[in-house]
């Protein structure tokens, strides 16, 4: 190896640390100090004679903001995660002859999935794969897969995209839902239509557009532009609201299962609902990769979400 050539171990560093944003962020998941790691980076910058990342004033990291890279960064992040792939795709390749995935699996998915749904299942995998090391991401925003280093996405709904397969991994509907305090002296609410009337809980998360719900249901369903005085991008935060008498949510049944069936909220037009399945979402090149397809094999075993994840309106 050359002697100005980066280690696995430096493009590792460098590429996660991209990936997060931020060497706080880093610092935090490796219990690493943010200053040991910006040592490493000026360390690799000397090795290869460039600027990585923009600086501030006193021509260091500043470990409270996001980091930007310079176009010499962002030519090393793409040729480094080329390289890492391959050496990843090598592992791989041990582990296909070995039956035994080893090394470390990046999955990201929205905060509230994150902790009521995939946490828990990923407890129970690591524990079937000990050798596996799991880093779960909870990011409530649109994730580039390619660009970000991710190997798996767990999306809520979603939309295809280049470079990308996909694999359903569960049925899931997202479906209207108010807390009797609410309806209790709220306007009729017998057709989409009646939407209008009434306080709508926007959440800006992913894949929805926030104000547009696309509900399928009789008549050909119906796309109504909702309005409401509240909104946020966490859909945690949007379900409180709900409980708490603000107004009308459109909420994924995995969500509010336990809060339809203790009465907490009471679901309103119930024959009208929008599919948004459970689908992981990972790059081509890693179509081959054992970590990704034991990952993927195992959600049947966990039955994630249960199995009452129906739009079908109780009689």
């Amino acid at each position: 190896m050359l002697a100005n050539t980066p280690s696995l171990d430096e493009l590792t560093v460098f590429t996660s640390l991209v990936r997060l944003g931020d060497l706080r962020a880093l610092a935090l998941q490796t219990g690493v100090p943010s200053k040991v790691i910006a040592e490493r980076i000026k360390d690799l910058e000397t090795k290869l004679a460039i600027e990585i990342f923009e600086k501030d004033e006193s021509g260091k990291l500043s470990p409270d903001k996001r980091l930007v890279l310079t176009e010499q960064g962002e030519s090393l992040f793409t040729s480094g995660r080329k390289v890492l792939d391959t050496a990843e795709a090598m592992m791989d390749g041990m582990s296909h002859r070995n039956a035994i995935p080893k090394g470390t699996l990046y999955i990201c998915s929205s905060t509230g999935f994150s902790r009521k749904v995939l946490g828990p299942i990923l407890s129970k995998f690591q524990q079937v794969y000990p050798d596996l090391e799991i880093q779960l991401e909870a990011l409530d925003r649109r994730i580039n897969l390619l660009e970000e280093g991710y190997h798996l996405d767990i999306r809520v709904g979603s939309e295809n995209e280049p470079g990308l397969c996909y694999r359903n991994i569960a049925s899931n509907y997202r479906i209207l839902c108010a807390s009797p305090k609410y309806l209790k002296d709220a306007p009729p609410l017998k057709t989409p239509a009646d939407l209008q009337n009434h306080r709508c809980l926007v959440i800006r998360e992913r894949d929805q557009q926030p104000r547009l719900w696309s509900l399928q249901g009789p008549n050909n369903g119906a796309n109504m532009r909702v309005r409401g005085a509240m909104s946020s991008n966490m859909g945690e935060i949007v379900k409180q609201w709900t409980l708490e008498g603000n107004g009308i949510a459109l909420r994924s049944l995995w969500d509010v299962r336990e809060e339809l069936e203790s009465g907490e909220l009471v679901r309103v037009l119930p024959f009208y609902s929008q599919q948004a399945d459970i689908v992981a979402a990972y790059p081509e090149r890693l179509s081959d990769s054992v970590k990704i397809q034991v990952c993927l094999e195992f959600w049947p075993k966990a039955k994630c979400c249960g199995n009452t994840l129906t739009p079908t309106a109780k009689n």
